[in-house]
């Protein structure tokens, strides 16, 4: 398929264009129908709103809110009623307005004042909800009321509807993190060209999944939170794939090969691992559904369609791409240096620091164990303080109307104003639970609506905000000691009520749900590693991860610390359903990167049967991509901070700091040091599970990715070609007369007799090499490095992988014939 990919590139181009234009011309045409709908069957939140559905039906449209607030004097001033009543009639005869209620209209309008007269309030409300209004209408709504203002007359608005014209423009958040992530790119390839592959792979997959989920909003219950949760992990995953697959191109040009073969090798290697990567998102966002938790299917749908699309582009538009570019996928000093010096001397080599870093670890595995342990544990404190709940517009920026005008009614009303509780009762006398309701602890008025279609409601304004531990305390007591005492039917409700119980069920299903995701995880690590310790420790280190991240969210969100910094608003709970949300999301990067890591140590395993070395070499060759790639993904979460909703927010900057707690402390300290502890251990599995186990190969063995051998020696196969073939390897150190790593030593196997390569490599930074022979027998091994000589020796390789250190002296040739 990449070879067809690659050789129709133009074909492939134009159909992905067509696709992201059809898509959107669409999406356009249609346009959005997003509905925050909380489904909670078997809850009484649930019950209380289907009774006031059918008793108080009310207007379909989205009711918002014009507050104002006077320094001197009161509101009923004539001075202030003559700037305010002809704004809130203005804002009446508004197309698209159904009614407005102020406190200028009677009796019912006086309840709309506050005690002191400073304050009071009007009611607007729209013919449709606020998702569905033109956000012209709005802003002219805030305009006309905010044009009413003086010296000493404040005006402000809140209402879901106000909260949108509020938000940054739309993509603002996306190009931010694109933005990031070209420049982090551009670090590490230095190529322009190179640098926009993985940026155009994401812009397809985010762009048709984003069109995808507009129009699907049409179809099924689709909350506007689903399309900015699959933009910003489907940025993160499609630039990551593709730098996976771009990172082996390169590697392959650099080595030799011509670009249409290069390409070949990396889709069929990175390009294998990238398919099982994105897989396991799209089990571990699938695992969603096991809480039953309606209002997440949306989320699941519209980031599993993005996730897949991003996939899709990485394994067929990616390598039309690189047909497009060929070599200039290179930066220019790397092609100058390719045509002056040829492939074996310009392949690209491990960094040093990658090597030393990973020399260190496996020098000091307990002591590096020890204190990424610690680092992760001290970031877990907080998390034993999480406190589940939902965010509102009190969680606003201060500079926002919203948050003003909820703060406005919170002082001339009480706290407890922004969100009451709703007793709906079933039948029976509503008076006597009045009464109870007045004396319970928390509640600062209740008042009873004229019953209808024998069903009673009751307002219910508490003394705490609708955030506050209070508040939910107040819900129990109504429930648990006021309503039994009445001796009535009743139910708790409203939009404080419904958050309450959302927060309880999530609380109460999370268990099974990360049980269930951490059982996928450890059986497609055990399929894919034939080991029963890698995915135990894998599992281990995710919930490990999931803590510190939670931690993280909780100093930050639920305790303020750099709140205002980030200009995030006030402190609150953290939303009930970003739990479940971030554990998917956490679960499935985490196995992308435990992939990537570990199979380059299992390769290493195979050849070698070397615990240490396969630890040491894994972690050395894989460090340098997994950071670049965890560079990008907490760039471009973080940029969504940016994106004025503040649960992509939470969850931008919870994700931002559990990518960076995974690959810079798990994957780069905390794993390896504990796989050296382990051991041989690590690639432990009992013969009577391995006999029945299927076998998944993550990655093919990479026969096409060093040059052909000479004189047609197909049989010796390159580095991880030899595993599983019957072959076995040569390996060990090179080293100075002092005893000093030699790096960059051209280490090449020949056949006996000297005629045929049959396998080349180049020492790491430590010295280290290893190159695979065909089968036991007689070979000879040349080792050359400037300004050490040469020197060559014939080596017996039997069944088992041969250890061999070498020696280069300065001007020495040893040669043997």
């Amino acid at each position: 398929m990449a070879r067809w990919c690659y050789r129709h590139r133009l074909l492939v181009v134009l159909l992905w264009l067509a696709a992201l234009i059809g898509v959107g011309a669409a999406a356009t045409s249609a346009g959005s129908d997003y509905a925050n709908t909380f489904s909670l069957p078997d809850t009484d939140s649930k019950r209380a709103y289907d009774l006031l559905e059918k008793a108080f039906p009310q207007t379909s449209g989205d009711t918002d809110t014009v507050v104002w607030k006077v320094e001197d004097g009161k509101v009923t001033d004539g001075a202030v009623r003559s700037r305010m009543e002809p704004a809130l009639k203005k804002i009446a005869g508004m197309d698209g307005v159904g009614e407005v209620v102020g406190p200028y209209s009677g009796e019912r309008g006086a309840a709309q004042i506050s005690e002191d007269g400073r304050i009071a309030y009007a009611q607007v409300t729209f013919n449709k909800q606020a998702d569905a209004l033109p956000k012209e209408l709005v802003q002219d709504v805030v305009d006309t009321a905010q044009d009413a203002e003086r010296q000493g007359l404040q005006v402000e608005l809140g209402g879901q509807a106000i909260q949108r014209v509020e938000e940054p423009p739309t993509g603002l958040a996306e190009m931010v993190g694109l933005g990031a992530a070209a420049v982090i790119l551009f670090l590490a390839f230095g190529s322009l060209l190179a640098m926009l592959l993985p940026l155009c792979v994401a812009v397809f997959g985010v762009g048709i999944g984003d069109f995808g989920i507009q129009l699907l909003s049409h179809g099924t219950n689709m909350p506007d939170l689903a399309p900015l949760l699959a933009s910003l992990i489907g940025l993160g995953v499609g630039i990551d794939y593709a730098l996976f697959i771009v990172t082996r191109h390169r590697r392959g040009i650099l080595r030799g090969l011509d670009p249409e073969e290069a390409a070949m090798t990396a889709l069929n290697t990175s390009g294998r691992a990238v398919l099982f990567a994105g897989g396991t998102v799209c089990i571990a966002l699938a695992g969603m559904l096991v809480t039953n938790l309606r209002f997440l299917d949306g989320v699941v749908i519209g980031t599993t369609l993005t996730v897949v699309l991003s996939v899709l582009a990485a394994i067929t538009l990616l390598p039309a791409l690189l047909g497009l570019f060929g070599t200039r996928v290179l930066s220019r000093r790397q092609r100058r240096k390719l045509a002056a010096e040829g492939a074996e001397t310009t392949s690209e080599k491990t960094s040093g620091l990658a090597a030393r870093w990973s020399a260190q670890v496996q020098k000091r595995p307990r002591r590096t164990a020890a204190l990424a342990l610690v680092v992760m544990a001290v970031l877990a404190l907080p998390v034993l303080s999480l406190r589940l709940g939902t965010v509102d517009q009190g969680n606003d920026d201060t500079t926002t109307t919203t948050r003003q005008a909820y703060d406005m009614l919170a002082e001339g009303f009480g706290p407890g104003f922004n969100g009451p509780l709703q007793v709906v009762v079933e039948g029976g006398d509503s008076a006597a639970l009045v009464k109870g309701i007045e004396a319970t602890e928390g509640v600062a008025q209740a008042s009873a609506l004229p019953p209808a279609h024998g069903v009673s409601l009751i307002q219910v304004v508490p003394t705490t905000s609708p955030q506050s531990k209070e508040t939910s305390e107040l819900i129990d007591r109504l429930r648990e000691d006021a309503i039994p005492e009445a001796g009535v039917t009743a139910h708790v409700g409203g939009v404080t009520a419904v958050s309450k119980d959302f927060a309880t069920v999530t609380g109460d299903r999370l268990p099974l749900f990360v049980g269930t995701i951490i059982a996928l995880g450890f059986l497609l690590l055990l399929l894919a590693f034939r080991s029963l310790v890698v995915p135990l420790t894998a599992a281990v280190m995710n919930l490990v991860a999931a803590a510190a991240s939670f931690g993280v969210l909780v100093a930050i969100f639920q305790w303020g610390w750099g709140l205002d910094l980030l200009g995030l608003g006030k402190e609150g709970p953290i939303n009930a359903f970003l739990p479940v949300i971030m554990l998917s999301l956490l679960f499935g990067l985490s196995m992308d990167y435990q992939v990537f890591l570990v199979s380059r140590m299992h390769e290493e395993w195979v050849h070698t049967r070397d615990n240490a070395r396969a630890v040491r070499v894994g972690l050395a060759e894989t460090s340098r991509v997994i950071n670049s790639a965890a560079l990008i993904m907490v760039a471009v979460f973080v940029a969504f901070v940016l994106s004025g909703n503040s649960g992509a927010a939470m969850a931008g900057v919870g994700l931002a700091a559990a990518v960076a707690l995974d690959a810079f402390i798990l994957r780069t300290a905390l794993v390896p040091a504990a796989m050296h502890l382990l051991g041989r251990s690590n690639w432990w599995l009992p013969a009577w599970l391995d006999k029945r186990l299927p076998h998944l190969a993550v990655e093919p063995a990479e026969e096409s990715e060093r040059p052909a051998p000479a004189d047609g020696a197909s049989e010796g196969r390159a580095g991880a070609g030899a595993a599983g073939t019957g072959g076995s390897a040569v390996h060990g150190f090179v080293r100075d007369a002092d005893g000093g790593p030699v790096e960059h030593a051209s280490v090449t196997l020949l056949s006996k007799g000297g005629g045929r390569r049959l396998d080349s490599v180049a020492s790491l930074a430590d010295g280290s090499y290893i190159v695979s022979a065909p089968a036991p027998g007689t070979y000879l091994l040349t080792v050359t490095a400037a300004p050490y000589g040469a020197r060559a020796q014939r080596v017996e390789v039997g069944e088992e992988p041969l250890v061999y250190d070498v020696e280069l002296r300065s001007g020495e040739v040893d040669v043997v014939g």
